[in-house]
């Protein structure tokens, strides 16, 4: 099993009477981009606060690459990088000038605090305005500006909380490219979104918060099987005798529905995954296969369907 970088056991966090988290079983492997996925006022947010040390749990247990937040907050905070929703940097200082200061509170090395800034503004495309005003740059620049400030204390662990909010749509998508980046070094990624394309595009795990649980968690193709059922969506196009390779698809032992539609396109619903069966039906019904694609499992469904069938539960009951 991979090693553990946050694990919590029955986490839960109550203010005044209030529940923000309750009962949270969280874990989160090494390497991965693990998404946090709930409407504002979830749990997510306050999570992240116990898991940085910076609120304390009211029961439960928490462990961020092996410490206790509560208890050994610099430890924590020296291993791991947050990037809050809204950054804050100096205005009247340059990106350069940003980052030389922080170095300096996290106690580097003039060398080496000077090697890790020009790397990262660097590896964040910032190297062509690292002297310019951060007042003169757009959100997209202060969020990149915002990765290579965590990227200067060489973090095990960066915490992103709605890191493409309020960003347009060529920032948002350069941002999950640097999300991928941070991943592809050995980096583990816990990233906290309402934005469900986003989160489905480059997470490996989903966790699903819902008035301060966690409802759903796994791959979204383990999602779609528990709240969409057991149905693995076939896209065909082939060219042939259509009735008899109809027949054979619907044939399939796994095969629950067969549809066509403009002529040499079929939809077919199956069990499982059995493209390389439909291929063959398809050479021996005397076809040719022109395209096999598996529909990807959209979470935006999954999502859309959890609170449909939660919204229909009597009160009293459990979804």
């Amino acid at each position: 099993m991979a090693e553990l970088v946050i694990e919590t056991h029955g986490l839960t966090k109550h203010y005044d009477g209030i529940v923000a988290v309750e009962d949270l079983n969280l874990t989160v492997r090494k390497g991965e981009v693990f998404g946090m996925l709930g409407p504002n006022g979830s749990g997510k947010t306050t999570t992240i606060l116990m898991l940085l040390g910076l609120t304390e749990p009211t029961a439960g247990t928490v462990q961020v690459l092996g410490f206790d937040p509560a208890r050994e907050p610099l430890s924590v905070k020296a291993r791991v990088g947050y990037l809050p929703d809204q950054v804050g940097f100096y205005n009247n200082m340059t990106a350069r000038e940003n980052l030389i200061y922080i170095a300096k509170l996290n106690g580097l090395r003039r060398d080496e605090a000077y090697r890790r800034i020009d790397q990262a503004l660097e590896q964040m495309g910032l190297s062509d305005v690292a002297d310019r005003l951060v007042g003169t740059f757009s959100r997209g620049m202060v969020q990149r500006l915002g990765v290579a400030e965590l990227l200067i204390k060489q973090p095990q662990l960066v915490i992103l909380d709605e890191p493409t909010q309020g960003l347009d749509p060529e920032a948002a998508r350069e941002f999950l490219d640097i999300i991928r980046g941070l991943k592809a070094e050995g980096i583990t990624v816990l990233l906290a979104s309402h934005l469900l394309y986003q989160v489905q595009a480059v997470c490996d795990r989903v966790g699903l918060f819902n008035q301060g649980r966690m409802v759903l968690e796994g791959s979204v193709r383990e999602l779609a099987q528990r709240v969409l059922g057991s149905e693995y969506r076939i896209h065909l196009e082939a060219e042939g005798p259509a009735s008899a390779m109809e027949e054979a698809l619907q044939a399939l032992p796994e095969v629950k529905k067969v549809r066509r539609s403009d002529g040499d396109t079929y939809e077919i619903t199956a069990r499982r995954d059995i493209r390389r069966e439909v291929a063959r039906a398809v050479v021996e019904a005397g076809g040719l296969l022109r395209s096999l694609e598996l529909e990807e499992p959209n979470l935006e469904e999954i999502y859309a369907r959890y609170f449909q069938e939660v919204s229909h539960v009597p009160a009293g009951d459990s979804a």
